[in-house]
C-alpha cells in the first residue's frame, strides 16, 4: 500500500481533469486512449483490485500526491529486490520476466490504461503475483512515492524517442530524470535502457555518462551494452528491427 509520510492511509480523492496535465509543463508522453471497452474494461474492474496500486494524485491527472510514499514490503507481503519498470507498454516484458524471476518484485509505471489493462490479464493469466502497476507519470513516482535507495532496478525500454529535433526536450532520459534514478537506486543498483534509434542511443549514453551518480557497464558493441538477456523481444522491438533499425542496450550501475 500507500502511506503519507505521517502514516496515515490516503484518501481517494477525485480524478483531475486531463486537461491539468497540459498545465504541468513538458511531459515525455502523450496520453491516448484512457477509455476502456469490452476485454480491457472487464480485465481493469476485475483484476485493479490485484494488481493496480491506486495513488492519491497531486494537481493532475497521472500526477502523484507527493506525501505519499510507496511501501513495498506491505503491498508485496515480503523483501524482495524491486525492479521498477518505466513504460510498460502491452505488459509482455515485465510479466514474463516476473513469471522467470518470482524472487524478486516488479513494479511497472505506464500511463496508458488499455496497456495496463492487458498487463494485469496477462499477469494473471500467467499467474505472477509478485507484479503491481500504476498509472502515473513516472518522474512524479521517481520524485517523492519511491523511498531513497529502494529500487534494485530500474528498466527503460523503447522510449518514446521523439525523432523531431524540436521535440527531444520531450525525452525522458534527461540529466534532471537521471538524478532521479540516481536517488531511488541502491548502491550497486542497475538502471538498464534499450532503444531502436541511434541518435536517442547515443543521447542517452552522452547524458548518462555525465552523471556522477552512475558507473557505465557498456562493454559490448561499439560502447553499448549486450543485450539484457532479461528483456524478451516484444512485438514493438522486431517491429524495429523490421524497419531496419538496430537495437542498442545501455546499462548504468549506482556508484
Amino acid at each position: 500500500m500507500t502511506q503519507h509520510e505521517d502514516g496515515s492511509a490516503p484518501g481517494t480523492g477525485g480524478t483531475p481533469s486531463a486537461a491539468a496535465d497540459e498545465r504541468r509543463g513538458v511531459v515525455s508522453f502523450v496520453r491516448r486512449g484512457t477509455r476502456l471497452q469490452g476485454k480491457q474494461l472487464a480485465a481493469w474492474q476485475r483484476l485493479a483490485g490485484r494488481y493496480l496500486i491506486d495513488v492519491p494524485r497531486g494537481s493532475a491527472a497521472t500526477s502523484v500526491d507527493p506525501t505519499v510514499r510507496f511501501d513495498a514490503a506491505t503491498v508485496f507481503g515480503r523483501r524482495a529486490p524491486l525492479v521498477v519498470e518505466i513504460g510498460s507498454g502491452l505488459g509482455d516484458a515485465v510479466v514474463a520476466a516476473a513469471v522467470a524471476a518470482p524472487e524478486h518484485d516488479f513494479l511497472a509505471v505506464d500511463v496508458y490504461r488499455p496497456g495496463l489493462s492487458d498487463l494485469m490479464r496477462k499477469a494473471d493469466r500467467a499467474g505472477a503475483v509478485n507484479i503491481r502497476v500504476i498509472e502515473a507519470n513516472a518522474p512524479d513516482v521517481f520524485r517523492t512515492l519511491l523511498a531513497s535507495g529502494s529500487v534494485d532496478e530500474v528498466w527503460t525500454f523503447f522510449p518514446d524517442p521523439w525523432p523531431k529535433k524540436r521535440h527531444h526536450k520531450r525525452r525522458l532520459v534527461s540529466p534532471a530524470f537521471a538524478e532521479l534514478v540516481v536517488g531511488v537506486l541502491r548502491p550497486g543498483g542497475r538502471w538498464r535502457l534499450a532503444t531502436d534509434w541511434q541518435e536517442y542511443a547515443e543521447q542517452m549514453r552522452d547524458t548518462l555518462d555525465a552523471v556522477s551518480g552512475l558507473a557505465p557497464a557498456n562493454d559490448g558493441p561499439d560502447g553499448f551494452a549486450p543485450r539484457f538477456p532479461g528483456r524478451i523481444a516484444t512485438g514493438f522491438e522486431r517491429k524495429g528491427i523490421a524497419a531496419g533499425r538496430v537495437i542498442r542496450d545501455l546499462t548504468y550501475e549506482r556508484r
